[in-house]
């Protein structure tokens, strides 16, 4: 029977498709440091404040994609060359989510505007992220060679949720709910759109790496649409709510950027 943990396992115990979902996972993970860390360094002077939690949101992607590559040389592996058509944060670019990269390479101050965008594009794509690690911290938290990785990871992007909700509702009192709202929404809408292209490709992928009958690859790829399906008839709206966390000033504090998996 098709599950989940089942799927997941069977990734996990091949080397050439464990191979490509770390590559794929610490590639997206490096991306989002970079990102994190132009705009902590280009956050306007009104927002200054701001400027440590997001260079710690940039430090912990980074930090994620460290251990992707350690689960990697653990095994005695090498990264893989991520497929374009699999590749999440480049294409939420081409689609016009979050901050351009052109724009995040000049050296010129960001404004409000952009800051509310960058929070709203995270808080979409970290509700995808917390549900991601938490589905396999149910499964595998007590893995002997990935458990350790998982509940870091999940519980780092808890901390990513709670932060996008908390700043969000401060600049929405501050004036910016409607921009805030439109923005979530035009983001949840589009990843949602993405995230199913992107798991038929990466299902695409681990199905002929792994050799899956064509009736199971049409399981799978019918389940992906599914998902999507429910996601656009509502589920999106998950991702655009905004509710006081439970972990206020979630990253108030230093990054943990040691890793030790190898």
């Amino acid at each position: 029977m098709l599950s989940a943990k089942s799927l997941f396992q069977e990734i996990l115990d091949n080397d050439d498709s464990f191979r490509l979902f770390c590559s794929i996972a610490a590639g997206g993970e490096a991306q989002g440091g970079w990102e994190n860390g132009r705009i902590a360094a280009l956050v306007p002077e009104s927002e200054r404040a701001l400027a440590p939690k997001i260079a710690r949101h940039g430090a912990d992607e980074d930090k994620h994609g460290r251990i992707f590559n350690a689960l990697l040389k653990k095994r005695g592996l090498t990264p893989v060359p991520v497929p374009d058509e699999t590749d999440y944060t480049m294409l939420l670019e081409r689609h016009g989510i979050g901050l351009p990269h052109e724009r995040l390479k000049r050296d010129e101050p960001l404004t409000v505007r952009d800051i509310v965008t960058y929070l709203a594009h995270s808080r979409v794509t970290e509700q995808r992220a917390s549900e991601q690690m938490e589905l396999l911290r149910k499964h595998f938290s007590g893995h002997p060679d990935i458990g350790r990785a998982v509940k870091m990871i999940s519980n780092d992007e808890d901390n990513h949720l709670a932060y996008c909700h908390e700043e969000l509702l401060r600049l929405a009192h501050a004036g910016h709910g409607r921009t805030i709202q439109r923005i979530l929404r035009e983001c949840a809408l589009a990843e949602i759109a993405v995230y199913r292209d992107v798991s038929l490709a990466v299902m695409d992928h681990m199905g002929r790496i792994l050799g899956w009958s064509a009736p199971k690859a049409g399981v799978l790829a019918a389940g992906i649409r599914a998902v999507h399906a429910y996601e656009r008839l509502g589920g999106w709206r998950r991702m655009v709510s905004l509710s006081m966390p439970r972990r206020r000033d979630a990253l108030g504090g230093p990054a943990t950027t040691s890793v030790e998996f190898a």
